[in-house]
């Protein structure tokens, strides 16, 4: 079992320091573009907020340049998933909206996502958007150290299933810290007692993806914006945490 746990990357105090500030300045950032989405702004615009707000904080945009993606966020539109390229696309009413954000604070990273209604939408789309949230919510109260990441996967497939939800395979969530990506990888779905054992002091970007149709997704021509196969809306809603002894603590806290 120790093997295993040292799969994981534990934080320091210093590293964990720098990483509430990541998540703090990308909280605010978040709540500060998903209050510019509304009918006739474009997702151009969001992109441009959150590259100012970025940079005044004193920190960077993590995705821009990541693999060649050209813009500082990710907005994704009603089937759209996750990897939008923001651009002249109008956001419309009626329109569920993605936006995922990381931020780079003094080599540590913030990353989180929200899917929000704009105006009135179908009461099925209203319930995932509020569904996936509560699927997270979830997930986090049951996450503590010395669980299997399975057991955090199959949490929040077992919310998926009890809503008829589609469960994205393709894209999962993952550790987080001085990298973008670090170990572990964190399906959606998955048995009790596999995977890795979470230690304490683990930091995780925690995102369930789900879907009103079919699990299968593809890649646009971009090469990034990547959308449900059968066109059906879905949503996407992440959180930065830091394993606990006793729970887990959620860094990307959604400023009052």
């Amino acid at each position: 079992m120790s093997a295993r746990r040292q799969m994981i990357p534990v934080k320091s105090p210093d590293d964990v320091a720098r990483m509430r500030e990541a998540c703090r300045i990308v909280a605010a950032t978040t709540k500060e573009v998903l209050r510019l989405a509304r009918p006739g702004v474009t997702t151009g615009a969001l992109d441009a907020c959150a590259a100012r707000l970025i940079s005044a904080a004193g920190a960077t945009p993590t995705f821009k340049g990541y693999r060649g993606f050209p813009g500082s966020i990710c907005v994704s539109i009603n089937d759209e998933l996750i990897h939008g390229i923001p651009g002249p696309r109008v956001i419309c009413p009626g329109d569920i909206v993605s936006v995922d954000i990381g931020v780079t604070y003094r080599g540590m990273i913030g990353d989180m996502a929200r899917t929000v209604c704009v105006g009135a939408v179908p009461g099925d789309v209203a319930a995932l958007v509020a569904g996936v949230r509560e699927a997270l919510e979830g997930a986090c109260r049951m996450l503590r150290a010395g669980i299997c990441v399975g057991d955090l996967s199959h949490a929040l497939q077992g919310y998926a299933d009890a809503h008829g939800y589609g469960v994205v395979r393709d894209y999962v969530g993952h550790g987080v810290g001085a990298a973008l990506h670090e170990p572990p990888q964190i399906p959606n779905f998955g048995a009790r007692g596999s995977g890795m054992v979470i230690p304490a002091g683990a930091t995780l970007a925690i995102e369930p993806m789900f879907t009103l149709g079919d699990y299968r997704v593809r890649v646009l021509g971009d090469k990034w914006t990547v959308v449900t196969h059968d066109g059906a809306p879905c949503a996407h809603y992440e959180n930065t945490v830091l394993v606990t002894d006793g729970g887990c603590e959620v860094l990307t806290v959604d400023p009052a």
